[in-house]
């Protein structure tokens, strides 16, 4: 027979499901508007949402710019740290001598930094969410 109060047993469950929950939260990724840059690029609009709990120090993407046929036009890395915890954040990037309108999709190929801070490198593909406001996809 279990001894343990159900109070007790009541308050484990809750902090276990508030300490579940505060590791589950996404961090996602919105490519939201493009604008024209100089003199023939295009400028891109990136929001950050950081609902996991912590605050990254450091958080690269690496990402293969593809054409308006499909094809890869060049490999871009942007640094988009820091990523306060609970926080929207606005970043803007530029993508040099393409046109924004020849922009089809972009991929995140890799994540060379995701890094909490005071905490090592984690791959952040888990809790990564990707989407755009944009004709073009942004994807895994």
């Amino acid at each position: 027979m279990n001894k343990t109060p159900t109070w007790l047993s009541a308050l484990a469950l809750s902090l276990t499901a508030s300490v579940a929950s505060a590791q589950s939260g996404a961090l996602s990724v919105e490519l939201n508007k493009f604008e024209p840059g100089d003199p023939s690029g295009c400028q891109a609009y990136f929001l950050f949402r950081n609902d996991t709990g912590k605050s990254f120090e450091g958080f690269e993407m690496s990402l293969a710019i593809l054409d308006s046929n499909g094809v890869i036009d060049r490999l871009l890395s942007i640094d988009a740290a820091p990523l306060p915890v609970q926080r929207t954040t606005l970043k803007l990037f530029a993508i040099p001598e393409i046109g924004c309108g020849d922009i089809s999709e972009i991929v995140l190929h890799d994540m060379p930094v995701c890094k909490p801070q005071n905490e090592e490198n984690t791959d952040c593909f888990e809790f990564l969410e990707l989407g755009s406001k944009t004709d073009a996809a942004l994807v895994k």
